[in-house]
């Protein structure tokens, strides 16, 4: 237990003095986030904060993490290097989009192959158990892994929504890995939350800087590893277990349903609407919020909230509802809400302008006349 205090305090502390330095290099060398069209900011910022997260995670897992223990750590590491320097270069400099998936689909791999991030079932979801084919499994993982590393980049659009979704969950599934004893990972957990503590003092509004790609692609890649552990591990814990969950894979969806749920949301909607699901827009349940005239930090803090609620409810009714029933009850309330939050910004909008004035018609001048 004091490890993981240590790893925690460790990362918290780096990232903590490691920022102001950052925000001065990244002011000095004129390196911004740039106000655009669908940018939720008014204000040139510096967009370099995920280089203290990385670091401070990076110095504290290798700090305190026991290699021996943990042998697949070295294949986790380099799937982090990866990412960060995918993220930074495209931080700094705008990367095309199919090498950014490509460096992602090769850190996802290097974690299926070398390091056993693996899902190897359907854990009972969709009617299906046992023993995936290995091909099958491999696919499956890597594509559970770009969707999760993808949806943190994807909610990465207000002041302090990422990093505050992203400790929740680290936080969550890190305490589960100490209560069944598997610390490696609740040092993983508990070093990125560190680190995401320490970034978010910098990053509520008024933010001084922005976590970027490099951080968003890091705790994401971060948050899908403790997922896929975390589903693996409790389906192979013994039956009568103090803390095997049932339905481990709504479990799962549960805690993640933030990022989760809006990214899919959004991807659907896009190809119904013709376009690239990667097309960027304001659909985001963030962008909702905004339009409904929410700040920052109250979008942050709302939606930070339902998470919290889906997490109690998954884990609350876990062993007495049945499998596909919860997940149903997930599912129909997610969509309940954005739909219902949808029909609240349109009708706000619809309000706001027929409440405006007419407009005059523009009086002649004496010129004209």
């Amino acid at each position: 237990m004091d490890v993981i205090l240590l790893s925690f305090l460790t990362a918290f502390t780096l990232t903590y003095f490691a920022i102001p330095s950052i925000i001065f290099l990244a002011k000095e060398k004129r390196i911004f986030d740039e106000p655009g069209n669908r940018s939720s900011h008014k204000v040139s910022t510096p967009s370099l904060g995920g280089i203290a997260i990385f670091a401070g995670v990076l110095f504290s897992i290798v700090l305190w993490t026991p290699f021996g223990e943990f042998n697949q750590l070295q294949y986790i590491l380099c799937a982090f290097l990866i990412l960060f320097l995918v993220g930074a270069r495209d931080d700094v400099l705008p990367m095309a989009a199919n090498k950014k998936m490509f460096a992602q689909i090769l850190a996802a791999s290097i974690l299926v192959f070398k390091s056993d991030i693996e899902l190897t079932s359907m854990y009972g979801l969709f009617g299906m158990d046992g023993e995936l084919p290995y091909w099958l499994s491999c696919l499956i993982s890597i594509f559970t892994i770009l969707v999760i590393v993808n949806a943190f980049n994807l909610i990465d659009g207000i002041n302090g929504l990422a990093g505050s979704i992203g400790s929740l969950i680290a936080s969550t599934l890190g305490c589960w890995f100490i209560l069944t004893e598997h610390f490696e990972y609740a040092i993983v957990a508990f070093a990125c939350v560190g680190a995401i503590v320490a970034f978010l003092k910098y990053n509520f509004t008024p933010a001084k800087i922005f976590m970027g790609d490099t951080g968003s692609l890091h705790i994401g890649l971060v948050c899908a590893i403790l997922v896929i552990k975390f589903i693996d591990i409790n389906y192979h814990l013994p039956e009568g277990a103090l803390f095997k969950l049932g339905a481990s894979p709504v479990v799962a969806i549960g805690i993640m349903i933030i990022p989760l749920f809006d990214t899919i949301r959004v991807f659907i909607t896009r190809i119904i609407r013709g376009y690239s699901p990667f097309h960027p827009d304001r659909r985001h349940i963030h962008h909702l919020l905004l339009d409904y005239g929410c700040s920052h930090m109250r979008a942050t803090g709302i939606l930070l909230f339902v998470n919290v609620i889906f997490i109690s409810f998954v884990l609350a009714f876990h062993s007495v509802i049945e499998l596909h029933l919860l997940f149903c009850t997930v599912l129909v309330a997610a969509t309940a809400l954005t739909y219902f939050l949808h029909n609240a910004v349109v009708r706000k909008k619809w309000q706001q302008q027929t409440s405006l004035p007419p407009k005059r018609k523009p009086q002649p001048t004496e010129s004209a006349v």
